[in-house]
């Protein structure tokens, strides 16, 4: 089993109110290179903080670090456009850091990323993927992802509240300055992330449609950005075996969820990891609705659940948080 995190930035995260994956937002940018980091060597090694939220969450790298100590899974790190360096060991298909979706032409290395990392699943030699993404700011940029290809599904947040209106009026600026109107990129993903999406959505789907494409079983490890992942690589024409793998945090938050994974052919596994215990420490601030879901936590929470180790992820977790 190899899980594959793909890790990007985009610039629509540094705007106020947005994302809670990050301290501060200068800090956001370093988020997806200290995931990564993590992820593969179990604390930061270049990025210069361990994430957290404005209120203290630890990044779900933790919880996914945790799970592989109790799995033993194998880890990939896809560059999916870091503006900040990575001490961990990534695969580049060529993506940059995204732009603000308000600018025009946000992610013009899109398609381009979309054509490598395809070439890159189809090559993989796994039976079977679990598919995460971290990008700051990522909802946003799947929401109008969805408008692209002409569909209306709500993406959760970081935040306890979901700054709808905000991210509405952000979606509306991104397709008045775009060449794209709302539905214009159905069935042309790499037109729908390049216009008013982020490198990280290129980079996953075009990774999703090479996985399918040679038979690979695939579990997309998210909340609303990687089913985003998966309308876009339905959009692309993928068929195969696809499963969105997410917290309980997260299905609570968008009661939509299982509406729209039906409507693309994926199957729905919710895990709760039992964050809202007594003894959970800091982790506690998941069952508040902080973060809920993020750098494949819920993929790895599913890969735990099948090895019968979900009992151990509370513990181990905080565990993996003394040490960061």
């Amino acid at each position: 089993m190899r899980l594959i995190l793909v890790a990007g930035t985009t610039r629509t995260a540094e705007r106020e109110g947005i994302s809670a994956a990050g301290a501060t937002r200068d800090l956001l940018l370093h988020t997806p290179s200290a995931d990564a980091e993590i992820l593969v060597y179990g604390e930061p090694v270049r990025a210069p903080v361990t994430p957290v939220s404005p209120s203290g969450c630890p990044t779900p790298a933790a919880v996914t670090r945790a799970a592989r100590e109790l799995v033993g899974f194998d880890v990939t790190i896809v560059d999916g456009g870091l503006a900040r360096p990575s001490g961990a060991p990534t695969v580049s298909v060529g993506a940059k850091p995204g732009r603000d979706i308000g600018d025009a032409d946000p992610v013009p290395t899109a398609p381009g990323a979309f054509a490598a990392a395809r070439e890159f699943g189809r090559s993989l030699p796994d039976d079977e993927l679990v598919v995460g993404e971290t990008i700051p700011g990522g909802t946003t940029t799947a929401m109008a992802v969805f408008r692209a290809l002409g569909e209306d599904w709500p993406t959760s947040s970081s935040l306890p509240e979901n700054p709808v209106e905000l991210k509405a009026r952000v979606v509306e600026e991104a397709f008045d300055a775009s060449e794209i109107e709302p539905g214009q990129a159905a069935h042309t993903p790499e037109l729908a992330v390049r216009f008013v999406g982020d490198p990280v959505l290129a980079s996953a789907s075009g990774l999703v449609v090479g996985a399918l494409e040679s038979d690979t079983e695939v579990v997309l490890g998210g909340g609303t950005q990687m089913l985003a992942v998966a309308a876009l690589a339905r959009h692309a024409g993928a068929l195969g075996s696809l499963t969105l793998a997410t917290t309980s945090y997260l299905a609570a938050d968008v009661p939509e969820l299982s509406e729209a994974t039906d409507a693309h052919d994926v199957e729905l596994v919710v895990t709760d990891p039992g964050f809202d215990a007594a003894d959970a420490g800091p982790l506690s601030a998941y069952a508040d609705g902080v973060a809920k879901e993020g750098a494949a936590m819920g993929g790895a929470l599913y890969l735990a659940d099948q090895a019968d180790a979900l009992d151990g992820v509370t513990g181990t977790t905080l565990d993996v948080l003394e040490r960061l």
